[in-house]
C-alpha cells in the first residue's frame, strides 16, 4: 500500500509538471519554431500528460484526503470485520494529513472509544492495521480473564452464543460471541473457552498523552496494544465506516454496504 501510494504521488506530480511546462513554455516554442499558428503536434509524453494528469489528481485527492479502499487480511477483528472484507476508510475523520508522510496539516477530530481505526504500527511502520479504540490519552486499561477494565469498571458482556465462522474464519467456530458496552458503544466480540491456557495479553496500563490503546474484537487472536504498547496519535490512517465488498473464496453479498460499528 505505501509503494502504490508514493507511486501515485509521483506519477501525479511528473504528468503535472509536465502538462504545466507545456501550458507555459514548450507549446510555444513548438508553434515558434514549426511557424505554426497553433501549438503544433505534441510530443508523446505531454500527451500522456495531459490526460492522465487530471485523473491522477482526483484519485490522490480522494484517497489522501476524503476516503481510502482497504482490504482485511486477517482474522484478529472478527466478528465485526472477516478475513476478505474491503472496507472504506474516512481519512478526514481524525484531520487531513499530507500522502505518503502522513503528517497532519489540519486537525479536525480525535478518535473516541470504540472507533475502528487503521493506523501504521510503531513496530511495523511500512504496514497498515485495524484495530479498536479502547483506551484514551490518560485512560486506565486493564484486560483480566477475558474482562476488560476501564478505568476501575469492569464493561457490561451480554453472551450472544457460540459463534459459526466460514471461509478463513472457520477456525474461529465456537467461540463464545458476545456484546462488549464500550462507554455506551456496543459492539461484538469473540473468546476462545474451548481452548487450553492462552497468552491473553493481562495487564493493566495508563494511557499517555498523545496515544491510545488499541485491541482487535477476537480477542484471543489479535496483536494489539496488550503486546506491543501504544498507538500514537502521529500514526492514525483513518477511521473504517463501510464494508464495499466481500471476497473470500468467493462473494458475499449479504456483507456488501455494511457500516461498521
Amino acid at each position: 500500500m505505501r509503494w502504490f501510494e508514493i507511486g501515485l504521488v509521483l506519477l501525479t506530480a511528473f504528468t503535472g509538471i509536465v502538462w504545466l511546462l507545456d501550458k507555459l513554455f514548450l507549446a510555444k516554442r513548438r508553434a515558434a519554431r514549426e511557424g505554426l499558428l497553433d501549438e503544433g503536434k505534441e510530443p508523446i509524453v505531454v500527451d500522456y500528460s495531459k490526460a492522465f494528469f487530471p485523473v491522477l489528481a482526483v484519485v490522490l485527492i480522494l484517497r489522501s484526503f476524503i476516503a481510502e479502499p482497504f482490504r482485511i487480511p486477517s482474522n484478529s477483528m472478527m466478528p465485526t470485520l472477516l478475513t476478505g472484507d474491503f472496507i472504506l476508510v474516512n481519512k478526514f475523520r481524525y484531520g487531513l494529513r499530507l500522502p505518503v508522510t502522513n503528517h497532519k496539516v489540519v486537525s479536525i477530530g480525535e478518535p473516541q472509544r470504540g472507533d475502528v481505526v487503521v493506523f501504521k504500527p510503531p513496530h511495523h511502520p511500512d504496514q497498515d492495521w485495524i484495530k479498536r479504540v479502547v483506551g484514551l490519552p490518560g485512560d486506565r486499561v486493564a484486560y483480566h480473564d477475558n474482562q476488560v477494565f476501564l478505568n476501575g469498571k469492569a464493561l457490561a458482556y451480554q453472551p450472544i452464543g457460540a459463534y459459526q465462522g466460514k471461509g478463513n474464519g472457520a477456525e474461529m467456530t465456537g467461540a463464545e460471541e458476545l456484546t462488549e458496552n464500550l462507554a455506551g458503544r456496543s459492539h461484538h466480540v469473540l473468546e476462545r473457552t474451548d481452548l487450553p491456557f492462552l497468552d491473553q495479553g493481562e495487564g493493566e496500563w495508563v494511557v499517555p498523552p498523545g496515544h491510545y490503546f488499541v485491541m482487535g474484537d477476537n480477542r484471543d487472536n489479535s496483536e494489539d496494544s496488550r503486546y506491543w504498547g501504544f498507538l500514537p496519535e502521529q500514526n492514525l490512517r483513518g477511521k473504517a465506516f463501510l464494508i464495499w465488498m466481500n471476497f473470500d473464496g468467493g462473494i458475499d453479498g449479504s456483507r456488501i454496504g455494511n457500516s461498521i460499528q
